[in-house]
């Protein structure tokens, strides 16, 4: 798989006569969302000023609610179709770049039945989006990923609904190259950061919406994760001392929330991220190196996962 340092090349060299035109095409777009916001704005503003006393907190609620909505279909109207174009003509040719047996769909997401199937959080979603679509083979071993946000929907006393978020940020999916049967759970180990070794460790092994507690033998996988699975052996032949040195070093790579499940022949994860990852900067410039590292090392991390954790290995290979 190509390196950061030679996408990094590609994205300047060969994409740059692109990139350009994009550029400019981003300069008229900001402008037009910027103006057009500023009209709107302006707009309500003075419907508010001339009704505000008859305003209830419910209505200013209300109110507040349409102004951002409206707010959000004006940078939708202007950047949905430079969105497309962006990601036809920069992220298409860079996934090709670093794999050509990988398939880009820029407005599909994974199947919520494996964001379901892999366990990884409790509740189910009630809604579900999510776009750039990524799957294919490298080096013989499936992988899929995309952007991807479930929500759980509530309900209170007075039948108004709200949305809680489950999860938002990068889920990728690939084959894992060992046979087992049991289900095997590792999540950020988030209760003995916040209340210590000896409550956190309490509230780990209370947790009755997981399997069973597996402690491992390494420290530092300890501080960072905690372990849950139907088979103690069975997690340990999974998460060997060499996985578990691996998944540190991912997890470091990331510098995000990581969720890591071993279910059905699958290694699922989930990075936690609050934004959606693939879009085009409209504010930024889409020739500041930081704004290409960004692009760039998202995929590395989603595609590189296969060599990242030696899925690949012959050694792993099933019987």
């Amino acid at each position: 798989m190509k390196s950061i340092s030679q996408l990094t090349d590609f994205y300047y060299k060969e994409l740059y006569p692109t990139l350009q035109e994009l550029e400019n095409d981003r300069k008229k777009i900001k402008k037009r969302v910027i103006y057009v916001g500023i009209i709107y704005l302006l707009f309500v503003t003075l419907i508010g000023l001339a009704i505000y006393k008859q305003l209830s907190l419910d209505i200013l609620f209300l109110f507040a609610v349409f102004i951002l909505a409206g707010m959000k279909f004006i940078y939708s109207y202007f950047v949905d179709e430079y969105s497309v174009d962006f990601k036809n003509k920069i992220i298409a040719p860079l996934i090709n770049e670093i794999d050509n047996n990988l398939d880009y769909s820029p407005h599909l997401h994974i199947p919520t039945a494996e964001f379901n199937r892999s366990k990884l959080f409790s509740d189910r979603p009630d809604r579900v989006s999510g776009n750039d679509y990524v799957h294919g083979k490298i080096d013989d071993i499936p992988i899929l990923f995309s952007d991807f946000y479930a929500e759980k929907k509530h309900t209170n006393s007075r039948n108004k609904e709200s949305w809680e978020k489950i999860f938002q940020g990068l889920f990728i999916i690939s084959e894992f190259p060992k046979n087992f049967h049991a289900q095997t759970i590792v999540l950020p180990d988030s209760a003995q950061k916040f209340f210590g070794n000896l409550i956190g460790n309490w509230l780990q092994a209370n947790n009755f919406s997981r399997d069973e507690l597996v402690k491992m033998d390494n420290s530092e996988f300890e501080k960072e994760f905690v372990v849950y699975s139907t088979d103690q052996i069975e997690a340990r032949y999974i998460l060997t001392p060499r996985l578990m040195q691996k998944l540190l070093s991912y997890k470091k790579r990331v510098k995000h929330p990581l969720y890591i499940s071993f279910i059905g022949g699958k290694i699922y994860m989930a990075i936690e991220y609050n934004n959606d990852m693939f879009e085009p900067a409209i504010f930024r410039s889409l020739l500041e190196y930081k704004i290409a590292m960004d692009y760039i090392q998202t995929l590395h991390l989603a595609i590189g996962v296969v060599e990242e954790l030696k899925l690949n290995q012959k050694l792993w290979s099933k019987i």
